[in-house]
C-alpha cells in the first residue's frame, strides 16, 4: 500500500490574528532559514516552521525565495 499524503491546514498563531497572512508567511520561511543554519535540517522543531510555510505561501513565492537564498540575494542572515 502506498503512503497517504495528509493535507492539514496550519493551526492558529497568536502572532498573527486577524491579519493577512502573507506577513504570517514570510515569518515561517524566515524562521525556518535561520533553524536549519543554526541546527539543520533534521531538528524536529524547524520542520514545524517548514510545514507552515509549505502550506501558507505560494509556490511561486518559496521557488523565488529559494533562488535567492542561493544566490546571496534574500535578506536573511543565516549564520550567526
Amino acid at each position: 500500500m502506498s503512503d497517504v499524503l495528509q493535507i492539514s491546514t496550519e493551526k492558529f498563531d497568536a502572532r498573527f490574528p486577524n491579519v493577512n497572512q502573507t506577513k504570517r508567511c514570510w515569518q515561517n520561511y524566515f524562521d525556518y532559514t535561520k533553524c536549519v543554519a543554526a541546527k539543520g535540517e533534521d531538528y524536529a522543531p524547524c520542520k514545524q516552521f517548514l510545514k507552515a510555510y509549505t502550506t501558507l505561501c505560494p509556490n511561486e513565492w518559496i521557488e523565488r525565495w529559494d533562488a535567492q537564498k542561493d544566490d546571496g540575494t534574500l535578506p536573511i542572515i543565516t549564520s550567526s
